[in-house]
């Protein structure tokens, strides 16, 4: 991951406070903003890896986002 796709330090903060809390509801929002940040700066593996986390924990917590984040990694080439 390059510098130009890590997340700002707000909402590095939040991650890492969301994890501390066990709030998975709240990582599946965290990582797939964290996603997209990293595909706008053009870091399609930082994307997918922030994608990768949001697709567990939406699974987890039964999130509705979760059919849309595997599409996006589909999209990637990330699973066929």
């Amino acid at each position: 991951m390059t510098d130009r796709a890590a997340p700002d330090t707000d909402l590095d903060a939040a991650l890492i406070e969301a994890h501390e809390a066990a709030d998975h509801r709240r990582l599946v929002v965290l990582y797939a903003e964290a996603a997209d940040h990293a595909e706008a700066a053009g870091d399609i593996d930082a994307c997918c890896f922030y994608l990768t986390h949001a697709y567990v924990f939406a699974l987890q917590t039964g999130a509705g986002e979760a059919r849309a984040l595997h599409e996006r990694l589909l999209a990637h080439g990330r699973e066929e």
